[in-house]
């Protein structure tokens, strides 16, 4: 749960940047930004497994690219569920997903698997 929790705010992390980078994507302050990042973690967990299976060949067929448009599609479906929160439309949805990804890749290579911040040791 600690895990889970410590990536939400890395996933909030990534949309306040996202927010103040990119003009299509508003947010409303600070806690439409944490539930959003809660909430795209949730949508990360449950429903995003799902449709990658479902679009397997698709995937594959378009070498990997094809999880731009579901990354967009999981930001587009939080940006509807959630007031407070919005995107301007798709292309301002896979700008925002490939910014997410980016800081919470940078952001997650200091965090383990339980949420713990782990120090990097010379060998």
């Amino acid at each position: 749960m600690k895990g889970f929790l410590v990536r939400g705010l890395i996933t909030a992390l990534g949309l306040w940047v996202a927010s103040a980078l990119l003009a299509g994507v508003h947010s409303s302050g600070f806690l439409a930004i944490l539930g959003a990042g809660l909430l795209l973690g949730l949508v990360n967990a449950v429903i995003r497994p799902l449709i990658v299976i479902l679009t397997l060949p698709v995937t594959i067929i378009t070498l990997g690219f094809f999880i731009l448009v579901i990354n967009a599609a999981m930001v587009g479906l939080v940006a509807k569920l959630l007031h407070g929160f919005s995107v301007d439309g798709f292309w301002w949805a896979v700008a925002t997903a490939i910014v997410v990804s980016i800081v919470s890749w940078f952001a997650n290579s200091f965090v383990g698997g339980h949420g713990r911040f782990e120090r990097f040791s010379r060998p």
